[in-house]
């Protein structure tokens, strides 16, 4: 059994009427456009990576107003 009921001698057929069809040129020309519209995609997705990377660097983890301390123990206070 292959890929999704497709036995391995079917999925042969297929592959030499499409090399009588296409001729293994055009094959060839397919398959190199083809890696490099991979290519392309992998490197537009690392550069967004690194560019998500950058802007989470540059930005705070948490913002936290300034304080004193007396205005910490004076609002504990009214509280208790």
């Amino acid at each position: 059994m292959g890929l999704g009921g497709i036995s391995l001698w079917q999925l042969l057929i297929i592959l030499v009427i499409v090399v009588l069809i296409f001729g293994t040129k055009k094959l060839t020309s397919m398959g190199a456009d083809l890696g490099g519209a991979v290519k392309g995609f992998r490197k537009a997705m690392g550069d967004a990576d690194k560019d998500e990377d950058a802007a989470q660097i540059d930005k705070p983890d948490a913002e936290f107003s300034e304080r004193s301390n007396a205005e910490d123990s004076s609002e504990t206070n009214q509280n208790s």
